[in-house]
């Protein structure tokens, strides 16, 4: 019995060992990064401790300290300017045995695409993402579905 619970925890549809930047890292390396590698998430650790988040959204925002001169002056998108100035610091992080109605509740209620997963010391293991969740959906669909469609 105890497999199928923990069947539907963080810890069995998490991404294990997610890329990660540091905090120093040019926002320019971040955003080709993810660009390369198809993420919209970026934990941001320090010696392997969460430090924070940063997300293509963070990346793109305007940077509205001056007059731009046009457009290419909107984004600040160069090598001086690092993640830690850009990043999400409160960053809300999941458990492995966390259920995944817990974490399906964070993201939805916090309009969050993914969540970092740590260990009990802090560090980082993984990452559940709205797509990870859809797998689990997916795979509770295919063993109760039969049944949702008859009516039962």
């Amino acid at each position: 019995m105890q497999e199928r619970k923990d069947r539907w925890t963080v810890g069995q549809w998490m991404t294990f060992n997610p890329q990660t930047v540091a905090p120093d890292t040019s926002v320019k390396s971040a955003f080709f990064k993810m660009r390369a590698e198809g993420f919209r998430h970026l934990p941001v650790v320090d010696d392997g401790r969460l430090v924070g988040m940063v997300t293509d959204r963070d990346l793109r925002r305007p940077d509205l300290s001056g007059e731009p001169d046009g457009w290419h002056d909107f984004y600040r998108l160069d090598e001086d300017y690092e993640v830690r100035h850009v990043m999400t610091t409160r960053v809300q992080s999941m458990l492995p045995g966390d259920g995944l109605e817990k974490s399906l509740q964070l993201l939805i209620e916090r309009k969050f695409g993914a969540a970092p997963v740590v260990d009990k010391t802090g560090k980082m293991i993984g990452i559940i993402t709205t797509f990870d969740l859809m797998r689990a959906f997916q795979a509770a669909l295919s063993e109760v579905g039969e049944a949702l469609r008859s009516g039962i």
